[in-house]
């Protein structure tokens, strides 16, 4: 968890020198948090193995950085974090968490209004003290006030790709305690809900007590909200809660049904079971009072006559109805979910060229330790500045570079063709930002919206209608525009979007960017029953990030989505033929 502790404070230094402009700095610090969010290995282990020179061989950390990284793992502490926050005492991530409100506006706030975190900066909106500023107004004012009604809609969840991590760190610890004969993770996690609620762990144990104080004092615990004989909740130094039951070897497959929910599904499944003349809870299937199945989950819902169903389906959205259909042999059954080793490749990458963390020869790297055929170089166009966004003649050059790491790679006899694409703006009339003969040149286009998120509905939906009409284009990315936490998804109406992705052969990204995870799983579903093809992608802005492809997975999963539906699980060959 330390990673992620430093990471969480580089994020913030970024945000105080952007507040107080200055340049270059701020990207720095972006890259290197990004960078140790990404790597697996404990910042603790990678500085006990090789000191200081190996915190400085982190992609995207400096000797400055490095530095600060053995302070902390040191002392606790960043003093010169500490200053920054001396100087202007705001909770500067609570404030840029709300919708419109960057660096910048919160130093401006603090100057006029001595504004330090989200409460002060409600009471002054609901004032009316805010439109008064310089570059504020009523219509930002109201903006901040909907923002803030949002984060408190999404308040005590944390993101997936944020918990996983310490989940697995958790996992990790109890698996190896010898006391622990089983251990599965449970609930929302273990379905791959976008966001998670908290956390649950089922363990099997002949000492129960040495597991429960063993986990009430795993490292990171600040608070226990209860310690029992067979279950135990504490609360981690992250904001996160987290409860362990220990159940019975015999009980287990029936526990893990019952824990890992939905609520939705295991109310329906239990409405099944009565339907047979059935008793199941967590402990087991009881005909009267005689236990006929319990052990495994498989055996749960065989005895219901269902097939098996996958724990990112368990919402209740008619996957009952197809496991029934399934193990009665009809048509209409459950999908075969495309697995996690099924993608082929990435066609949403960031590389230096447009302020990314690394080269094209060093995505493509990752990418064959991924095990991909094709990589897709997809930078940002012109629109985007503060990207480094790339001009008509910057793609031309571009193209010269990704040629001859072909050729580096071909002559390695490495197995990975570099494709080259652009990540192009839709505009506020749904033109492109670059002009059709620099696209046609491309492999691929991608096109997303990357301003004017407040369009009125009619009007977003026909100005991504418009970019889907323009013949170059092949991939939507992040459709719906949200930012997980903290901001909505924009107005659009998304059966027009799939009514012209089936006619024009466009396909839907679902972007495996934590913190968006676009197309959601409703939306997945829907695009899969409409005929529409996807792509999942991680728009990765370093090499690292790449790995995020997992939380696309499980997002296309809980979406029903099947190897054939995604066109980046098929051969070069075959994705090729999907692009126009």
């Amino acid at each position: 968890m330390v990673n992620q502790e430093i990471a969480d404070i580089f994020h913030q230094i970024s945000l105080f020198l952007e507040m107080d402009g200055v340049p270059f700095k701020p990207q720095a610090y972006r890259n290197a948090a990004l960078a140790i969010e990404s790597i697996s290995e404990d910042l603790r282990e990678i500085y006990k193995k090789g000191g200081l020179e190996a915190l400085n061989d982190i992609p995207g950390v400096g000797e400055s950085i490095a530095l600060k990284i053995e302070e902390y793992l040191k002392t606790g502490k960043i003093k010169y974090f500490e200053d920054l926050k001396k100087k202007i005492p705001v909770n500067i991530e609570e404030l840029v968490a709300v919708e419109g409100i960057g660096p910048k506006a919160v130093k401006a706030l603090w100057r006029h209004l001595k504004i330090k975190n989200l409460k002060d900066l409600e009471n002054a909106a609901k004032k009316g003290l805010i439109r008064k500023l310089p570059n504020f107004g009523e219509k930002t004012e109201k903006n901040i006030l909907q923002g803030i009604a949002f984060l408190k809609k999404t308040s005590g969840r944390f993101l997936l790709g944020d918990i996983l991590p310490k989940v697995e760190e958790i996992e990790s610890l109890l698996r190896n305690l010898k006391e622990v004969e089983k251990i599965s993770v449970a609930g929302s996690v273990r379905r791959k809900k976008e966001t998670i609620g908290d956390i649950d762990f089922l363990v099997v144990s002949k000492k129960s007590s040495k597991v429960m104080d063993y986990f009430c004092n795993l490292p990171g615990v600040i608070k226990i909200w209860g310690e029992g004989p067979t279950r135990s909740s504490v609360r981690f130094k992250d904001g996160f809660d987290a409860d362990i039951r220990v159940v019975s070897k015999k009980s287990y497959g029936s526990a893990l049904q019952y824990f890992t929910g939905s609520k939705e599904h295991n109310i329906a499944i239990r409405r099944l079971a009565i339907e047979k003349g059935l008793k199941l809870n967590e402990y087991g299937v009881f005909k009267g009072r005689k236990m006929i199945a319990c052990q495994d989950e498989e055996e749960i819902y065989k005895i219901l006559n269902l097939a098996y169903i996958k724990p990112e389906m368990r919402e209740n959205r008619g996957e009952i109805e197809a496991a029934s259909r399934e193990f009665q042999g009809l048509s209409g059954g459950l999908p075969k979910l495309i697995d996690y080793q099924d993608i082929k490749g990435d066609l949403h990458c960031h590389s230096k060229w447009d302020g990314g963390a690394n080269s094209i020869y060093e995505m493509a790297e990752e990418a064959i330790k991924m095990g991909y055929q094709y990589l897709g170089i997809s930078d940002h166009t012109k629109f985007l500045r503060i990207e480094h966004g790339l001009d008509e003649k910057r793609l031309i050059m571009q193209r010269r570079e990704i040629d001859k790491v072909n050729q580096k790679l071909k002559t390695k006899n490495y197995k990975l063709k570099i494709l080259q694409g652009c990540e192009a703006n839709i505009l506020n009339d749904g033109s492109i930002d670059i002009n059709d003969e620099a696209l046609a040149k491309l492999d691929f286009v991608i096109a997303g919206i990357h301003s004017n998120f407040k369009m009125e509905k009619n009007k977003m939906t026909e100005r991504m209608i418009k970019a889907m009409e323009n013949p170059n284009v092949d991939i939507i990315s992040h459709p719906t525009g949200r930012i997980l936490m903290k901001r909505d998804e924009y107005q659009i109406d998304f059966d027009k979007i799939l009514k012209k992705a089936k006619e024009k052969g466009t396909i839907l990204e679902i972007n495996s960017w934590p913190d968006r995870l676009d197309l959601n799983d409703v939306n997945i579903k829907k695009a899969k029953e409409a005929g529409v093809k996807m792509i999942i992608n991680t728009d990765s802005h370093q090499r690292d990030q790449m790995r995020f492809i997992k939380f696309g997975i499980a997002q296309a999963r809980r979406g029903w989505a099947e190897k054939e539906d995604i066109i980046n699980s098929q051969s070069l060959e075959k994705l090729l033929s999907f692009l126009k």
